[in-house]
């Protein structure tokens, strides 16, 4: 039986993402308060994204806690797919915050209002610093995991910073300016909303193609091709397929042999080359090595 590395990397997801949910509902109720006090829809705008966060950071963990689960009669290859799942559902979030953003910026943009306070500015530096220092570190879990739902948690992080500097600039603009630089929070409250939408879209087409079992990034071919030479007896490799499922891989290879070999030993070869992949590649849960005639 294959040694799966599916329980230690969702706990290790799952780890983070609640790290992330209970920032998150801190930073919330801080930035919806300093944006309703000091005036200031780009901060309360912000606040929106950390809640939409929250929802999504919830989904992202649901989603590990799936994919961990051992295969069963229903589900041979496992629950892996939960997690791509997961995060589509982040990256469609997104996009509706996006959307209700930007509507309720231009509705501002258009109507006069005052001047954002000068300590909104404090708040937001903080948030930018908490959320980039969030990003790097579920980004290195997510990279580490090869996990797209975690990538897709740290983005979220990343996104909620990028709203924040945009705040940031788009209050100070305000506040430099004086009367009849009132809209420039809510320009930077509409800019922010594009770049929400185009994290949205670097979350989702990842998680589409692994979805719709699209060839993982890296030389496959290459490196499987060595691996397969290294074990006595291959002469090649015919064909392959790779396809990731959650935290892992499954593989479907084509090996070249003498065709003048028995069947007992074409068995055995096949059984090597399985062996070498997964030694070589832990994150692979199960190798299918079909033998071909040279």
């Amino acid at each position: 039986m294959e040694q799966s590395t599916k329980p230690h990397q969702a706990e290790r997801g799952q780890k983070t993402t609640l790290i992330g949910i209970a920032v998150n509902i801190g930073l919330v109720l801080v930035k919806g308060a300093a944006g309703w006090l000091g005036n200031s829809y780009a901060l309360i705008a912000d606040a929106m994204e950390s809640a939409t966060d929250i929802v999504t950071s919830i989904f992202v963990w649901v989603g590990l806690r799936t994919a961990a689960r051992a295969p069963d009669k229903n589900h041979p290859f496992g629950h892996g797919k939960a997690e791509p799942l997961a995060a589509i559902v982040v990256s469609l979030a997104l996009v509706g915050a996006a959307i209700l953003i930007a509507v309720q910026s231009i509705e501002n943009i258009r109507i006069p209002h005052k001047i954002p306070a000068p300590f909104t500015l404090v708040v937001l530096a903080a948030v930018v610093i908490i959320k980039e220092v969030l990003f790097r570190k579920v980004g290195q879990v997510g990279a580490e995991t090869a996990s797209s739902a975690v990538k897709a948690d740290a983005w979220h992080h990343r996104s909620d910073a990028i709203t924040s500097l945009t705040a940031f600039v788009g209050i100070s603009i305000a506040l430099i300016g004086g009367p009849g630089y009132e809209s420039a929070d809510d320009w930077a409250a509409l800019l922010a909303s594009g770049i929400i939408f185009y994290n949205a879209y670097h979350i989702f087409r990842p998680s589409l193609g692994e979805i719709m079992d699209e060839t993982p990034p890296g030389d496959w071919e290459q490196e499987l091709e060595l691996i397969a030479l290294s074990v006595s007896g291959v002469k090649g490799i015919d064909k392959f397929r790779v396809r990731k499922t959650g935290f892992e891989y499954f593989i479907d290879l084509h090996v070249l042999v003498s065709g003048d070999i028995s069947v007992r030993v074409g068995h055995e070869i096949a059984h090597g080359v399985k062996a070498a992949i997964l030694a070589e590649k832990p994150a692979v849960y199960d190798v299918l090595v079909h033998i071909e005639p040279d």
